[in-house]
């Protein structure tokens, strides 16, 4: 039977006191905690790096899933393996050339490579990364557009899990619907 996971997003937090913030979201039952890195680059908001993720680290055990919506993933691998990221999820839409690269590197340093898609990009463009010689081990399928948060849940895009469900039935999928909490936006992650 499939035991969710869940994951609150960290970015709903206040960052005066994040350790507290993520202390309260694991007692509360969180498995994970989700931490949404944007660059001004790829999404046009900027938000925390590795060495917050750093910092977050000393005052945690918890997983820390780190979606990475940047343009050159490749170039933050290094630091968020040194800094203690769990899960380094990038965007297929930004890695098509270069992602065994990228999966490789992340594995190489001790962090679990996932996979996201935004929208409007068709679901088979993840595949290759999922039945390539070395694959993601997760993949995020966005229901609202990277880099907002407040946006109207697309339900469509619930294909793109389904899909994914029937095609690879033991596939770590997290989901990023937008249930407010508390004022954290909670994220499942599905395992079957």
């Amino acid at each position: 039977m499939v035991k969710p996971k869940i994951a609150p997003s960290m970015l709903s937090s206040d960052f005066a006191n994040l350790a507290s913030e993520a202390e309260r979201m694991i007692r509360c039952g969180a498995d994970w905690l989700h931490m949404d890195i944007m660059d001004g680059h790829f999404v046009p908001n900027l938000s925390i790096g590795a060495p917050v993720i750093e910092s977050l680290r000393k005052h945690t055990e918890a997983y820390l899933d780190c979606h990475l919506m940047v343009t050159n993933p490749l170039d933050y691998v290094e630091a968020f393996g040194k800094a203690g990221a769990s899960g380094f999820t990038f965007h297929v839409e930004v890695s098509k050339d270069n992602w065994q690269e990228l999966v490789q590197k992340i594995k190489s340093k001790g962090m679990k490579p996932g996979v996201s898609l935004k929208p409007g990009t068709p679901i088979e463009e993840v595949y290759p990364l999922l039945e390539g010689e070395n694959p993601v081990e997760m993949v995020l399928v966005m229901t609202v557009e990277p880099g907002f948060g407040g946006q109207k849940f697309m339900p469509e895009t619930m294909d793109k899990v389904s899909a994914l469900r029937k095609r690879y039935p033991s596939l770590d999928i997290e989901v990023m619907p937008q249930f407010f909490y508390v004022g954290f936006i909670v994220k499942v992650v599905s395992q079957e």
